[in-house]
């Protein structure tokens, strides 16, 4: 089965360099509007085809799924809900680069809990879950292809975990719009081997 995680587009938040994790944001409209010029131009489609979409609840993921994919049905699923950034949330690095929380939080590599957010391990356990929760559906219902549509953190989280080409949380770091494709043995996932081979980026 080919898998394909996609960034959700740019949000007016992610434009100011923001902390968004539970902001329900909608896609800003310079970036819906590059996205639509692009797709006009591009003959071939801009993302690989495909039956299923899985995306996040949160406004921007399901925006950028209507608009990659018009036409096919959205499921979503809370797991895979971007990380909650707590206090940062709607912050910058400039505006928090002094505070000595955010400079624990940076030296710890951006693994110890945010103020009144959610911890990484949490947030990364819940990601693969859901995941792995759904490759598990799609290939019971023999499906061939399918979407997440999700945030970059739970792209990150869940490569970081099932790809067979073993890399740290940031080496999976993507840009708005940009993703992976990956193939899904139906064999190996079947026997446990939870895994995702050929990862490329898109």
């Amino acid at each position: 089965m080919r898998t394909v995680f996609i960034r959700h587009l740019c949000t007016p938040g992610n434009e100011k360099r923001q902390y968004i994790g539970r902001t329900d944001e909608d896609v800003s409209e310079r970036a819906a509007e590059e996205f639509r010029q692009c797709q006009s131009k591009c003959t071939g489609g801009l993302y690989p085809p495909v039956q299923y979409i899985i995306a996040s609840p949160l406004k921007r993921c399901i925006q950028t799924a209507e608009l990659i994919y018009p036409g096919l049905e959205i499921v979503t699923e809370p797991m895979l809900r971007e990380c909650d950034f707590g206090e940062y949330e709607r912050k910058t690095y400039e505006e928090l680069k002094n505070e000595p929380e955010y400079i624990r939080w940076m030296e710890s590599g951006g693994m110890t809990a945010f103020p009144r957010g959610e911890d990484q391990t949490s947030f990364r356990r819940r990601c693969v879950n859901g995941v792995k929760r759904w490759i598990d559906r799609l290939l019971e219902n023999g499906a061939d292809s399918a979407a997440f549509v999700v945030h970059g953190g739970t792209i990150m989280a869940a490569l970081s975990e099932l790809a067979g080409d073993r890399h740290g949380f940031y080496h999976w770091q993507v840009e708005n719009g940009g993703g992976y494709v990956a193939e899904v043995s139906e064999d190996e996932w079947g026997n446990s081997r939870k895994v995702l081979r050929k990862v490329k980026r898109m």
